[in-house]
C-alpha cells in the first residue's frame, strides 16, 4: 500500500512539473494504442535520436553525473506517443501516466520522466532548448539510470516530434 501511494505521489509530482517545448495544448487523454505489457527489445535508431542520446549524455557526464543506458522499450514507447502527437497534431504530454505505469510494470522503474518537443532540426538544437529549460533540465540531469527516444517527422509538415522518457531503473 505504501509502495503504491509513493508512485502515485511521485507520478503527481512529475506530472505538475513538465513541461513541452512548445505550446501545450488542453486535449482530451487519449488511449494509447497499445497497453504493451511485454518488454520491446528490438528497436531501430535513426541517426538524429542517436546523436541526441549522445549530447545528452555527454552533458550528464560534463556535470558530474553518470551516462545513461538506452533501453529499446523506452523508446518504443516514445515513438507511440510521437505517433500519437503527429496524428492529432499536438505537442503535449497525453497518456504520460499510462506510459510510466507501463515502463514501471514492464522494466521495474522506480521513477520516469519526459521531455517533449516540437520542429527542432538538429540534437543539437533539441537539447541546448531543454537545457534552457528549467523543467526540462531537471529531467536530463535527474536521478536516472536509463532512457529512450523517439524523433519522428510528421509525413505531411516534415516538422520532427521529439519525446525522450527517462528512468530509474
Amino acid at each position: 500500500m505504501k509502495t503504491n501511494l509513493l508512485r502515485l505521489a511521485l507520478l503527481t509530482i512529475v506530472i505538475f512539473t513538465m513541461n513541452s517545448c512548445s505550446s501545450d495544448k488542453s486535449e482530451e487523454a487519449s488511449i494509447e494504442a497499445s497497453n504493451l505489457t511485454a518488454k520491446v527489445v528490438d528497436y531501430n535508431y535513426n541517426e538524429l535520436e542517436l546523436a541526441t542520446m549522445v549530447l545528452i549524455n555527454e552533458y550528464r557526464v560534463s556535470q558530474g553525473l553518470n551516462p545513461l543506458e538506452k533501453i529499446n522499450h523506452m523508446s518504443f514507447k516514445s515513438e507511440q506517443h510521437d505517433d500519437y502527437m503527429i496524428a492529432n497534431k499536438v505537442v503535449n504530454h497525453n497518456d504520460f501516466v499510462s506510459r510510466s505505469e507501463n515502463i514501471i510494470k514492464v522494466l521495474g522503474a522506480k521513477t520516469v520522466g519526459e521531455n517533449v518537443a516540437y520542429n527542432f532540426k538538429t540534437a543539437e538544437s533539441v537539447v541546448a532548448a531543454w537545457l534552457n529549460s528549467p523543467a526540462h533540465k531537471e529531467n536530463i540531469v535527474g536521478n536516472y539510470t536509463h532512457f529512450g527516444i523517439a524523433i519522428k517527422s510528421d509525413p505531411v509538415t516534415g516538422k520532427n516530434y521529439y519525446t525522450n522518457i527517462f528512468a530509474k531503473i
